[in-house]
């Protein structure tokens, strides 16, 4: 059965995978067996509402972030945190996975309280969609950002690689990759699924479960990169 086709064994075919963020659909990606080995729980940014932070408090479990792609990071002034961090916990990182981490800081959008709750993290998250998307048109800037965002807040950013999976083949870089792809701005939700009984990252037959029991499109990294790059 082809990458095409409705599904490729254990995974869904990408073209479900792109309907279903189109659609504004949260989507299942698993990255690689010799990298994290993760699952994450990937939305359109701009669909998120508090139902689905939610879902990805409990049924996900993992760290609830923003992708931003690199020319949107870099025309909005957002680093790579370990670039700007001057403490001695941030000169080396010696990632088992890969060569460096996607983080950049924390925010809530002002108009939130705490920025905690689903409600205000909703609200932070589905506004840095069409803020994407304007700072990518050139009508948003990194002044505009600070009127609207502040930081540290409750939502974490993560900058993507210049040449997303030529570059780097993380989650990040996968889900950015798939709202290119999909025609949809350039902002996705990752959250990686943890298993509540041993607290490590769910096993793929438990996120191949998951999706089933719930509808959603279940697809690898491997798939994503046969038909995206």
């Amino acid at each position: 059965m082809s990458r095409t086709a409705e599904s490729t064994g254990d995974f869904d075919a990408v073209s479900r995978v792109l309907d279903a963020f189109r659609a504004g659909e949260p989507v299942l990606v698993h990255d690689f067996d010799d990298r994290e080995g993760e699952t994450d729980l990937v939305y359109p940014a701009g669909a998120v509402t508090p139902a689905d932070v939610g879902r990805m408090r409990n049924d996900a479990g993992g760290l609830v972030c923003v992708a931003l792609p690199n020319d949107v990071s870099e025309s909005l002034g957002l680093p790579f945190i370990d670039d700007v961090l001057d403490h001695p916990a941030a000169s080396s990182h010696d990632l088992a996975y890969d060569s460096r981490s996607s983080f950049s800081f924390t925010v809530n959008h002002r108009d939130s309280f705490t920025g905690i709750t689903d409600r205000d993290r909703a609200m932070t998250i589905s506004r840095l969609a069409p803020v994407a998307e304007a700072t990518r048109a050139g009508e948003y800037t990194a002044d505009d950002f600070g009127g609207e965002f502040r930081a540290p807040g409750h939502v974490h950013l993560l900058r993507g690689a210049p040449n997303l999976l030529s570059d780097r083949q993380g989650h990040t870089e996968l889900g950015l990759a798939l709202a290119d792809e999909a025609g949809v701005p350039p902002a996705v939700v990752v959250c990686e699924m943890l298993d509540d009984e041993t607290g490590a990252a769910l096993s793929k037959d438990a996120a191949r479960d998951y999706a089933d029991r719930h509808g959603f499109a279940f697809v690898d990294g491997d798939g994503l990169i046969d038909e995206l790059v």
